[in-house]
């Protein structure tokens, strides 16, 4: 497939998981893809995995000033980024009363704070080059399930789709769509190795298609919202966890 073919697509979290699902997938249909972490093991050994067409570059995407350099050294190798995927998220298993302070503005900055950074330097850079583009927001169906022991990562992915649903009705006219995928629980290396890979078999039962989530699931979708195909969605927040939560 080469329906991406030309385009330049940047994935924060992508060094396992969903995040190297939806870099192999891109790759797969033609894009260049900046492959980012910030653990910079794990995107070497992704990059290496899918070859000439992705490039890995570290950075934290909680603090401004390496974000700043991750697009210019993005500018410098690519020309720049046209297909954002904001994917990077920390994932806790924490009840409300153990729930603090230094935990809630941690789960805020990465998953609430660093989706704005992030998106802010990628769609100025896209108006100043007067280029289409896309916004693809990772969320959570946990934002309508209401899930327990995660409160500050709900409210955060909460404000993930309010953020989208404001910014594509503002970058609309520069042609520049944005989106949230909401996955549900979904069998990545992060879940199998946290206290929510015991909930499979309650999720299951709730699911109206049986069978457990996987990385390739969302990227599928992913790779379908970066497409010309979806040029007419944005603004919308588009539920994957067969229908476990329905809205």
């Amino acid at each position: 497939m080469s329906r991406l073919e030309g385009r330049v697509a940047l994935v924060t979290g992508a060094a396992q998981g969903i995040g190297k699902a939806i870099a192999k997938r891109l790759a797969a249909d033609g894009a260049t893809v900046i492959v980012s972490d910030i653990n910079s093991e794990g995107i070497k050994a992704v990059a290496a995995e899918i070859g000439d067409r992705a490039i890995a570059i570290a950075a934290d995407i909680s603090d401004p000033a390496a974000v700043a350099k991750l697009f210019d050294e993005i500018d410098a190798k690519t020309g720049g980024v046209d297909t954002l995927i904001n994917n990077a998220s920390i994932v806790p298993f924490v009840a409300w009363d153990d729930v603090d302070l230094d935990h809630w503005q941690k789960i805020i900055a990465v998953n609430l704070t660093g989706t704005f950074i992030v998106t802010r330097a990628a769609t100025d850079r896209m108006r100043a080059r007067k280029a289409p583009g896309r916004v693809i927001c990772i969320g959570s169906n946990t934002f309508f399930a209401g899930t327990p022991n995660m409160a500050a990562y709900v409210a955060a992915k909460g404000g993930v789709i309010g953020f989208a649903r404001a910014l594509a009705t503002e970058l609309g006219q520069y042609d520049i769509t944005v989106n949230v995928l909401t996955p549900g629980l979904i069998e990545s290396d992060g879940v199998k190795a946290s206290p929510h890979n015991n909930a499979f078999e309650f999720v299951e039962m709730l699911q109206a298609k049986k069978g457990k989530g996987q990385p390739e699931h969302i990227a599928d979708v992913v790779a379908f919202l970066a497409s010309d195909d979806a040029r007419w969605i944005t603004g919308q927040t588009l539920n994957v966890d067969a229908g476990m939560v329905r809205h």
